[in-house]
């Protein structure tokens, strides 16, 4: 019996090894925990705020809360698939780590693979920050809880980011200036003729970033491919842009009010001349925007509304 027993655990450690280290959970997901805290586990229901980097089998980054800065608040679904990301969220505490390695196959079950999505897992590296439990709380009782957890993380945000606007300007030696507003600007390269005024289409390049320099838009094709950014419809050619339309953000509104044709700028824009306490799908609330900015072109109004149809979209606007 001993030999046996003895077998049986050298056969279950040859197949742990064969996995590279990963333990085997419903419907083929993979898992290795790195940080195993004492505690009870996620559960259907409760609400999670955690880091997760997901890759793909290239080890090509997909999605990155740390790109954005901010833990992502997640309210835990029941799983529709064995062995997707929730049933690998309910293997985890509060203050757990690990990797999550779910089947392509099964992530896509009942939908085309994307292309991004290449090879066999998609591969999910988790940090879980905080949990509030459902447990027996009624709905009111656990919304309270969640909703004053999100607005201690957004006031923290809010304070933090004049803090990260100054670091961003210190480390990168920028001799800016400052309007009224919060706008900070410095040009870079001077430009000739008069400045833009509103009712003008200015034509612009532009890139923008995170405070830590991760690209999340562009019009440039070189930064699109620097930054690996996905092809969108957006075409790699200069925008323009109406000013006193409200077509584009406060901070770009102001700015360009500041630069005349050939001029190049970096705008560091606070979140209230940007997207503000709501963010978008893509931009969190409170975040403050960097973009370098190239005037290529300014066509006067003459006191006359320029059609700006003709060419490429401007940016998206301020979302409401």
């Amino acid at each position: 019996m001993r030999k046996i027993l003895m077998f049986l655990a050298l056969a279950s450690m040859g197949l742990a090894s064969c996995n590279g280290g990963y333990k085997t959970g419903e419907g083929g997901m993979l898992y290795k925990i790195f940080t195993d805290k004492a505690g009870a586990k996620i559960k259907e229901g409760d609400f999670v705020s955690l880091h997760m980097i997901v890759k793909n089998d290239a080890d090509s980054v997909i999605q990155s809360t740390y790109d954005r800065g901010i833990p992502q608040p997640l309210l835990v679904n029941k799983s529709t698939n064995k062995g997707d990301i929730f049933s690998g969220l309910t293997l985890l505490a509060d203050g757990d780590s690990a990797i999550i390695k779910v089947s392509v196959d099964s992530l896509f079950k009942k939908s085309s693979r994307p292309p991004m999505f290449k090879g066999k897992y998609v591969n999910y590296t988790v940090k879980i920050e905080k949990l509030i439990p459902k447990g027996t709380q009624s709905e009111m009782e656990f919304e309270t809880k969640v909703t004053a957890f999100l607005q201690a993380e957004q006031l923290a945000l809010r304070n933090a980011e004049p803090v990260k606007i100054k670091k961003y300007i210190d480390d990168k030696k920028l001799n800016v200036a400052k309007t009224d507003s919060g706008l900070y600007y410095t040009i870079t390269q001077k430009g000739t003729g008069p400045l833009a005024i509103k009712g003008d289409l200015v034509v612009v390049n532009y890139t923008g970033s995170f405070l830590n320099d991760k690209i999340f838009d562009t019009n440039i094709k070189e930064d699109a491919e620097k930054a690996k950014l996905p092809a969108g419809p957006r075409p790699y050619m200069p925008v323009r842009v109406p000013l006193g339309k409200n077509k584009v953000m406060a901070g770009w509104e102001q700015g360009l009010l500041l630069l005349n044709k050939g001029a190049k700028a970096t705008f560091i824009i606070p979140s209230n001349l940007a997207y503000g306490e709501h963010g978008t799908e893509t931009i969190d609330p409170f975040t403050p925007l960097a973009f370098n900015i190239e005037v290529v072109d300014i066509m006067h109004s003459k006191g006359e509304d320029i059609d700006p149809t003709r060419s490429a979209p401007a940016l998206p606007p301020v979302k409401k």
